[in-house]
This record gives C-alpha cells, sequence and structure tokens, in this order.
C-alpha cells in the first residue's frame, strides 16, 4: 500500500498515459491562467505589498543606501520573495503593476501543482503524481488564492519545494545528492524568504529522521545508526547555507541582526493588531477568540469533497503502513513526513490557538501535502480496481472524474472569485452566506468599477466630471480599479455613488442601485446612486 507499485507491461502503459495527462492537464492550466489573470481585482493587501517589493529593490538598487524596506510597516518583518520578483518583472513584461503580480502570482501557483505532482509521483509512481496534480489543480482554495495572495499562496509553493527536497533527500539517505542538497536549500531559503512561519517545516524532516534512525538502531545497532545519521546531517549542511544566503536576499532584515528571525517569530507568535470580529458559524467572533475546532471545521467545508475523503483516506493509511515493517523504513518515513506536514499545522494552530480570520488563508500551505495523500489514496483505488477488471477500474475513473469536476464547475460559476467556493456540507456558497466570510479579500470592487464606468459613460452624465464615490472595503484598491476620473472617499457627505462589499459590514443601503456583482445569487459589491439623497451611514453596527 502506497508504495511503487511492481512494474508490468499493463502498469507501464499505465504511467506513460499518467504523464502525459498531467502535462496536459498543467498546459491547460498555464493557458486559462494566461487568459484570465487579469480578471481578478485587487485586495486589502495589494498597495501595501508592492510598495514592499519597490522598496526591496530599491534598498538593492541603491548599494543598500535606501532603507526604507526595512522598517516599512509590518511588513519588513515578512520575508519579500514574491513582491520582490513581483515588482522585478512589472519593469520587464508588457503590463500593468497589478495585472503584472496576478501574471506571476499563476505561474508561482502552476510551480507548486508542478511540484506537488512531483512530489506524489517520486511517491507511489507516475498516477499517483496525476491524482495529487489532479486534485490540486480542481481545489478552489489553491486556484482561487494563487492569484490574489501574494503571501500565503507563494508560502504554499515555497514550502512545498521544501517538501520535495526532504522526500528526495530520505530517498538517497545517508547521503543527499548535490542536486537534493541545492533543492533543500533553494526550499529552505525561498521559504524562510516568504515567512517565518517556514519554521514549522523542522519536525517534518524530524519526523522522518527519527523513524529512520530507529529502524537502523534496531536492525544494525545505535553506533551505526548513528553514524549514518551524521553522514546525512553532514551532507545536508550546504543546504543550510544555500538557504541562509537566499533568504537573507529575499529578505535582508532578516540577516542584519543574528536574532531577527526570532524576533519576527515572537512578534507573529502574539496578535498584532486591534481585534475585530469576524462572521463564523452565524455569529460575529473577534478573531483572536476562535474557536480551537476553526481550523478543522473550516477545511471540512472549503476543501472539496473528494479531495477531503481522499486525503483523510490518505492519511490514515499512511499512518497505519508507518506502523508496519513490511515496506522499506525510507519508504514509510516519507510517508509519516508528508503526513506530519498535512496534520501538524492544523494540530498546532488547535493547540497554541492563535488569532485567526479571513478564512483559512494562512494555512494553504497544507493543501498541496493533502493533495498529496489524496493522490496516493486515489491511485492505490485505481490501481486495486484494475487489478480486478477494466469495467471496475473504468468505474473507479468516472468516480474521481465525477468528483473533480463538481469543484471545477464551482470554480466556473464563481469566477473571478473561485476562492470564496465552499462544498456541499455547507450547502455551497449560498448555504455559507451569512454564517462564514465569502469575499474577505474584496476583490469585487474591480467587477463593481466596470460597471460604474459603463453607466457613467451611457447615462449621458456631464463630460469631465471627477465623480465622488464613498468607499465600504479596501479604497485603494477602488480608487486603482475606477481609475482618474473617480475621487474615493469614507465621507458620504460629498459622494455621488457609493461602492460597496457584500459583506456583512457594510450597510445595504435604500437609494437606487445601479449595479450588482453576483454568483451563485449573492452579493459581492454593490454601486449605488446616491446624488439627492440623505447621507447615510455606509457601516453596519456589529451585533455584540
Amino acid at each position: 500500500m502506497f508504495s511503487v507499485p511492481a512494474r508490468t507491461s499493463r502498469l507501464r502503459a499505465l504511467e506513460f498515459s499518467a504523464d502525459r495527462i498531467a502535462l496536459v492537464i498543467l498546459a491547460v492550466i498555464a493557458l486559462i491562467a494566461g487568459i484570465t489573470f487579469r480578471d481578478y481585482g485587487l485586495g486589502w493587501d495589494d498597495f501595501s505589498q508592492s510598495q514592499y517589493g519597490e522598496l526591496l529593490l530599491k534598498f538593492y538598487g541603491s548599494g543598500f543606501a535606501d532603507r526604507r524596506a526595512l522598517s516599512f510597516v509590518n511588513l519588513y518583518k515578512y520575508g519579500g520573495a514574491f513582491d520582490m520578483a513581483a515588482a522585478l518583472a512589472a519593469k520587464l513584461l508588457p503590463f500593468g503593476l497589478f495585472e503584472t503580480r496576478r501574471l506571476i502570482g499563476a505561474a508561482v501557483g502552476i510551480l507548486g501543482l508542478i511540484v506537488t505532482w512531483r512530489i506524489g509521483r517520486r511517491l507511489s509512481g507516475p498516477l499517483a503524481g496525476l491524482c495529487a496534480l489532479a486534485l490540486l489543480a480542481a481545489c478552489p482554495l489553491y486556484y482561487g488564492h494563487m492569484f490574489i495572495n501574494s503571501k500565503d499562496a507563494p508560502f504554499a509553493v515555497a514550502m512545498a519545494v521544501l517538501l520535495l527536497g526532504f522526500v528526495r533527500a530520505i530517498d538517497e539517505y545517508p547521503r543527499a545528492s548535490a542536486w537534493t542538497m541545492v533543492l533543500t536549500g533553494v526550499g529552505i531559503g525561498l521559504a524562510f524568504g516568504s515567512r517565518i512561519l517556514a519554521l514549522l517545516a523542522g519536525p517534518y524532516l524530524l519526523a522522518a529522521l527519527v523513524l529512520l534512525f530507529t529502524e537502523e538502531a534496531r536492525s544494525d545497532g545505535f553506533g551505526a545508526a548513528a553514524k549514518r545519521l551524521g553522514r546525512f546531517m553532514r551532507s545536508m549542511l550546504p543546504a543550510l547555507l544555500i538557504g541562509y544566503l537566499i533568504m537573507g536576499l529575499l529578505w535582508p532584515w532578516s540577516i542584519i541582526s543574528p536574532l531577527n528571525p526570532i524576533r519576527a517569530a515572537i512578534y507573529f507568535d502574539k496578535f498584532f493588531e486591534t481585534p475585530w470580529r469576524e462572521l463564523y458559524e452565524g455569529k460575529l467572533i473577534q478573531v483572536p477568540n476562535m474557536p480551537a475546532t476553526y481550523l478543522p471545521h473550516l477545511f471540512a467545508l472549503k476543501l472539496p469533497l473528494l479531495m477531503l475523503i481522499l486525503a483523510l483516506a490518505g492519511a490514515v493509511g499512511a499512518l497505519i503502513v508507518c506502523l508496519r515493517r513490511r515496506l522499506p523504513a525510507p519508504q514509510r518515513a516519507k510517508l509519516l513526513m508528508i503526513s506530519v506536514a498535512a496534520l501538524l499545522p492544523i494540530a498546532t494552530a488547535m493547540v497554541t490557538r492563535p488569532a485567526l480570520y479571513n478564512g483559512i488563508r494562512q494555512f494553504v500551505f497544507v493543501v498541496p501535502p493533502f493533495a498529496v495523500l489524496g493522490g496516493l489514496a486515489a491511485a492505490w483505488a485505481l490501481a486495486q480496481a484494475q487489478r480486478h477488471s477494466r469495467l471496475a477500474f473504468g468505474a473507479a475513473a468516472a468516480v474521481l472524474l465525477a468528483g473533480l469536476a463538481l469543484p471545477i464547475a464551482g470554480m466556473a460559476r464563481l469566477h473571478p472569485y473561485e476562492y470564496v467556493y465552499f462544498n456541499t456540507l455547507a450547502g455551497n456558497v449560498r448555504g455559507a452566506h451569512g454564517n462564514y466570510m465569502l469575499d474577505y479579500w474584496g476583490l469585487a470592487f474591480k467587477q463593481a468599477a466596470d460597471a460604474l464606468r459603463a453607466y457613467v459613460a451611457t447615462a449621458h452624465e456631464k463630460p469631465g466630471r471627477r465623480w465622488v464615490v464613498a468607499i465600504c472595503g479596501p479604497q485603494s484598491a477602488a480608487e486603482a480599479e475606477l481609475g482618474p476620473k473617480f475621487e474615493t472617499t469614507f465621507d458620504t457627505k460629498k459622494a455621488d455613488f457609493v461602492m460597496s462589499l457584500g459583506t456583512f459590514y457594510c450597510r445595504h443601503l435604500q437609494a437606487p442601485l445601479l449595479a450588482e456583482i453576483k454568483r451563485e445569487g449573492i452579493s459581492f459589491a454593490r454601486v449605488y446612486d446616491l446624488r439627492g439623497r440623505p447621507t447615510p451611514k455606509l457601516l453596519t453596527q456589529p451585533p455584540p
């Protein structure tokens, strides 16, 4: 179970087909991303994140003289891997800054798909790799965030790269090859160059090494096992150096003082903002007080059902296999490592109870390991069905395809808000509305701005006038989406129009509705005509 199966002529043909299908999936996603990346609007953090990337470039371009990046709001405590890459790409590509950020986000997300495919393939062959790739590609939580989220989605990809390096290192134990050492070092640098939360990767490798050491000590003696472990650790030392150098390049504040990464970890260990309330299970709860079940509950509602079922089955199967000694120790160690990568971050959050908000975006990095576990379970089920009969294999494949089609259809209906997806356990987006946060990123202002511009252009309004738009939502995003012919404000007393998110804290006004952005019957944004009407309040007063 969950091992590379014995190769037969029939299996070799299936493996060849699996690899070709995987390449087709990646090509299709790249094509779709190239067509649609301009559809995604701006959110709350886009301006500050883009400024941070530009400041990092100026830090290096000035020969380290321009040091504003080292004290910019609190972003200097994060790595700037994605923001710096996007800022550089914007100078080279023929797109606007924010369009470029969406395109680079898609490219990074596709890299994460490739890495997840390779992890699954290395663990249990091409069919497992294909299934892992398909599950991740059909996961709205991952697919949606890869376009819009410059913090958590790139971090998820970096952690996947690091996990692939670890998997290769365990395969080659006790001496990692030069390529594995470099890959692991790049993964370390990218992960820490994104978020200090990369510290969680340490226990992944530690769990695998403990299993390997224990098995070898039992069979070969403590001394021999310790000698092999020491040889492995020495072979991986260059990876730490490579990782540190890349981290320093992407997160220069981290190496100004050796203790700065620790200071960042301490800073993020406690909630650093004024607490606000978010919608969870139909109640408004302060984000530091979310229940311990917040993460597993939302993962159960946000992951596609097929992925959820297969990932849980894969985790259980992997842990069972780890307890048995029929498989070689390195294979069991790799399965244990993937299981820890998927489950440990959630368990840690349940115990430590950090502030949790914006759904589960900060834990997107556990979705690729979930996909790998699901891919292992799916490949095992397909292999069992194939051994039974072609008809059984066809039936199993049909069930898998149907399970993938459901979230893909949901993403098509929600586009470009794929990330708000909820599965049928939540009653889909309709059932989740009023119970959970949906468009917490505030993306819908792009489509709302398009609608307002179209109205002004066709309503024979005074040409050349600069219209004033009151905003309930991210004002900087609204200003960028509306363009220079509009002025944004929070002051409704001088506003001609109101542009408002459809979320619970934006009041539904009693004024002519010029446009409403909807998906699956749920309002994501509204545009009102406020001219000649009493001044309203835009914000609701949330109940206690």
